[in-house]
């Protein structure tokens, strides 16, 4: 046996081991948890409670975020077909609901600013090219109505519907934008719809883990900024909006009032 594939066969032999392993020790916190979970005793999310909850969100952008059409890149090449490409991040999430009823609740999510590339993709000679045009940062405050289904049990799942509003700042270019004469992009704030699933599980009376999945309608216009000729040209739109659309994921530890 050739030592390459002595190798290759001993890796996936080692990954095979590692996967067994963590899926182990995965196993053994899940049985961990629903363990601890019957011991604990259910306690209720009343009406006229406040739980605040607090971790980390990962927003994750829809991929093709519009059209932007054709680039003249110089020197006979052209970016043909080209969309905007926005990657996703993770920052620190918090949490405030308050009980309106047993069953319903008002909830806002806050977070610390998320940071986004901002690629452009498009095919150049029958080759697909990916050219990061710029960043952006932002904050997608959100208001939701909640319907929990079991508040007064440890496992207690909810959803939710409401408006999110999305705040674009600090917008730069790259390098390769100056190159094309682009010299700022400046994205329009948003607003849209937002929908939820989530659950909480309650431990210690009032300390609480939770889990949610949010889809939130962000989509925003795109202005440039461009140099024809040493003259700053401000608020040029672009082909199409920049449609982010994103699913968000959080992971909370939380606790009642």
């Amino acid at each position: 046996m050739a030592r390459g594939a002595w190798a290759l066969r001993n890796n996936t032999n080692r990954s095979r081991l590692k996967g067994s392993t963590m899926k182990s020790k995965l196993g053994l916190l899940a049985a961990l948890l629903v363990a601890a979970g019957m011991a604990a005793p259910a306690a209720a999310h009343e009406a006229g409670t406040w739980i605040v909850k607090g971790g980390v969100g990962m927003v994750d952008p829809q991929s093709n975020n519009g059209d932007f059409g054709d680039v003249d890149l110089g020197d006979g090449n052209t970016l043909v077909n080209s969309h905007f490409e926005v990657d996703d991040d993770t920052s620190v999430v918090l949490s405030f609901t308050y009980m309106l009823l047993d069953n319903w609740a008002v909830d806002i999510l806050l977070a610390t600013p998320f940071e986004h590339d901002v690629d452009l993709t498009g095919t150049v000679n029958g080759s697909t090219v990916t050219a990061g045009i710029g960043s952006t940062e932002h904050l997608p405050p959100t208001l939701s109505l909640q319907y929990h289904f079991m508040p007064d049990a440890t496992f207690q799942p909810y959803v939710g519907l409401g408006v999110n509003y999305t705040l674009f700042f600090s917008e730069e270019v790259t390098q390769f934008s100056r190159d094309l004469d682009l010299v700022d992009i400046e994205l329009d704030d948003s607003s849209g719809i937002a929908a939820q699933l989530g659950a909480d599980w309650v431990f210690r009376d009032d300390w609480l883990v939770s889990f949610d999945v949010r889809w939130m309608q962000i989509r925003s216009d795109l202005k440039l900024s461009v140099d024809v000729d040493g003259e700053i040209i401000s608020g040029v739109d672009t082909p199409g909006n920049v449609e982010i659309d994103p699913w968000v994921y959080s992971l909370m530890l939380g606790k009642r009032f």
